[in-house]
């Protein structure tokens, strides 16, 4: 087989490591800074490379790591694998609800296959579309998965690459589409050997990590065909059928033609071939609807972005809580909430305090389809960056969980939840590494505590990283499914998320056509999609609310009846209702 890499940095040899045997490479002929070697392995091979008689290394471009990002790579052999669900055409976004999954918590095990043994209970539930967490090989056995290295490749502890196909396998057998979590703005700086090899890294631009990815220096053009290259393997290799870009606001890239519009045409030319819908979401915090614009109208072509907009001013709503970026939402936080909802983002060129600038553009309602964003009250990042990595759950009542659900199943974006928000969860998801290098581990665990001592916390307060206890408490327990109020939340999901699919207002486009009222003191908002109007009350006591018409109840939580004929609606306190004229 071929066996090839791109060594610019390698000044006079590089040799190819073949299970013990050493063999020279030859350069390339026609690519600038590749080597070549031809030499014959099977699946499970493992091999390596050696530059200018350094160390031995990984291959940057490693479909597997079986001992760790620091050991030799395997070869894996293509079309080994035989597909049960060969079948399978494709779930598009529209009309999608996703459910946001970490492999390494979503069961004790921490398997994909263990995952795997649980997908039915997401068929039951409604969900179209698993959005894996990263699952690059990572340093130890359990982490978060956004210090991952060697992109092409899949976490051994997780099982490993034919683990990863087994599960998109069983997915799509049952109708689930799968999108997975990647990461191109910054690699772990634990494992990552890529310097060595060339210029994937420069200086000109920093990000929160460090030397920023190389998007437009010198070197950039086998930068971007490697991270576009790794990107279409996920879709071609595992059959994913959509990615996740996770932070495409620290991508700095200066060139005309960004890696993003690359990146989507590719994907788009790829979606063409396969014949079969496949898509891309951006996690961005720019509020800049020219990440899901067509690029033939001047945007990214991005087919769809999460909306952190619509989760602050959901979760200042809820909670009360007024830090941070929270503190633009809190001041009139239902206002806000209205806003986002008919508007989709609340800084659409307005003043940022948090930033102490203006910050956003709005969005044209009239061409942008609803789906293009995807709306949430709690994530992996709203979740797990807090200090103890506490849910909704651990301050709000059943009602006002409930109250959240209605929100972000019955309203207009493309509905996201995260594992186990279905059932009220208790179990916190904190944050929890496992590095090998004590120095990392020291400097991380030491790095948390500063970051929220500015907060008030005392050191002793925030859960150690390191500790394998952070990681199991943030395994999902459940047994809280089948108990009170547990149990009558996951039916609330699930009649919220079936609703969704028979009542075709609640699958409408049309931005435009979002109506929304409410009242700031009273604490009730009711916002209108087509014929049917979904009610909160987030206040303890109960709300008198004016519909203006007659309705009848589809879905109630806690008890409510209809309004009267004088359309008056009388909602209990922290409860929620949807309605359908007449």
């Amino acid at each position: 087989m071929l066996f090839e890499v791109w060594a610019p940095n390698a000044q006079d040899r590089v040799v190819l490591w073949l299970e013990g045997t050493r063999l020279a490479m030859e350069r390339d002929p026609v690519r600038e800074g590749w080597w070549t070697a031809e030499a014959a392995a099977e699946d499970g091979t493992r091999y390596g490379f050696l530059l200018d008689d350094g160390p031995l290394l990984p291959d940057p471009r490693s479909r597997r790591q079986p001992e760790g990002p620091d050991g030799p790579s395997a070869v894996v052999a293509p079309d080994t694998y035989v597909w049960r669900s060969d079948d399978w055409q494709g779930r598009g976004l529209a009309g999608a609800v996703l459910y946001e999954l970490h492999v390494g918590t979503y069961t004790h095990e921490g398997t994909l296959d263990a995952a795997a043994g649980h997908l039915g209970e997401l068929v039951d539930l409604g969900i179209t579309h698993v959005e894996l967490m990263p699952v690059c090989p990572f340093p130890g056995t359990h982490g978060w998965g956004y210090e991952g290295v060697s992109p092409w490749a899949v976490h051994e502890p997780y099982g490993g690459p034919e683990a990863l196909k087994r599960f998109v396998d069983t997915a799509h057998g049952l109708g689930l589409g799968v999108v997975l979590d990647v990461v191109h703005n910054h690699l772990g700086p634990s494992g990552n050997h890529l310097p060595s090899f060339g210029p994937y890294f420069t200086d000109t631009h920093h990000t929160p990590w460090g030397s920023a990815i190389n998007l437009d220096a010198p070197g950039s053009d086998e930068v971007r065909a490697y991270l576009l290259g790794s990107a279409l393997a996920w879709l071609r290799d595992y059959r994913m059928d959509g990615l996740r870009l996770d932070a495409i606001h620290a991508l700095a890239d200066g060139r005309a033609l960004t890696f993003l519009e690359e990146l989507s045409a590719a994907v788009d030319r790829f979606a063409a071939d396969v014949r079969r819908p496949v898509f891309l979401i951006a996690e961005s915090d720019l509020c800049d609807p020219r990440t899901t614009t067509p690029r033939e109208e001047g945007g990214l072509g991005i087919h769809a972005q999460w909306n952190d907009d619509f989760h602050h001013a959901l979760h200042t709503a809820l909670t009360g809580e007024s830090r941070g970026y929270y503190a633009d939402f809190a001041r009139a936080p239902l206002a806000a909430l209205a806003k986002t909802m008919g508007h989709v983002f609340f800084h659409d060129g307005t003043y940022s305090t948090f930033r102490g600038r203006t910050h956003g553009r709005p969005v044209d309602l009239t061409r942008t389809p609803a789906q293009h964003f995807l709306g949430y009250a709690q994530t992996h990042d709203q979740i797990g960056n807090r200090a103890l990595g506490d849910r909704l759950s651990s301050h709000l009542s059943p009602g006002l969980l409930a109250c959240a659900a209605a929100l972000v199943l019955t309203g207009p974006f493309t509905p996201m939840l995260f594992m186990g928000e279905e059932w009220g969860a208790r179990t916190p998801w904190q944050f929890f590494t496992d590095h090998t290098d004590p120095e990392l581990a020291e400097s991380v665990r030491q790095g948390r505590r500063r970051e929220f001592a500015a907060y008030g916390w005392a050191a002793d307060d925030i859960p150690d990283p390191q500790d394998p206890a952070t990681r199991d408490r943030s395994c999902l327990d459940r047994s809280e499914r089948t108990r009170e109020p547990h149990a009558s939340l996951l039916a609330w999901h699930r009649e919220l998320i079936a609703l969704r699919r028979t009542q075709p207002d609640l699958s409408d486009p049309d931005l435009a056509a979002v109506r929304v009222a409410y009242d700031e003191d009273a604490r009730w908002l009711v916002f209108r999609r087509g014929d049917l109007r979904v009610a909160v009350n987030l206040a303890k006591g109960p709300a008198t609310i004016p519909l203006g018409g007659g309705a009848r109840l589809l879905a109630v939580w806690d008890g409510v009846r209809g309004p009267g004929a004088d359309g008056v609606l009388e909602l209990p306190g922290e409860s929620c209702v949807v309605l359908a004229d007449g």
